[in-house]
């Protein structure tokens, strides 16, 4: 029992380093998207981008499936992240015309 409890906290413990590293890594996302949606407003082009969006989603479910990761999660996790970054890009458009 004791040797399930260490090990359990250190599988515990570098899932927590992860979720750091994956916070880390979206914050850097979104410091980029938030340029790309200034840069997009000042250009008069359109917060979204569906063409763009469904290269994203298919090279993510392709990068998923070879790293044994379900796409289906790979997918729903790009739609939602997409949701955010074109909810920016509206507010900085709608900024840009105030």
């Amino acid at each position: 029992m004791d040797e399930a409890v260490a090990e359990l906290k250190r599988m515990r413990s570098s899932i927590d380093n992860m979720d750091s590293a994956l916070i880390h890594l979206l914050a850097e996302r979104f410091k980029i998207t938030q340029r790309v949606g200034e840069l997009k407003a000042r250009a008069g082009l359109p917060p979204a981008d569906p063409n763009r969006e469904a290269e994203q989603i298919a090279r993510l479910r392709a990068l998923a499936e070879s790293a044994e990761l379900d796409p289906e999660l790979a997918e729903k996790f790009l739609t939602f992240i997409v949701r955010e970054v074109v909810r920016h890009h509206e507010r900085i458009a709608a900024e840009q015309t105030d």
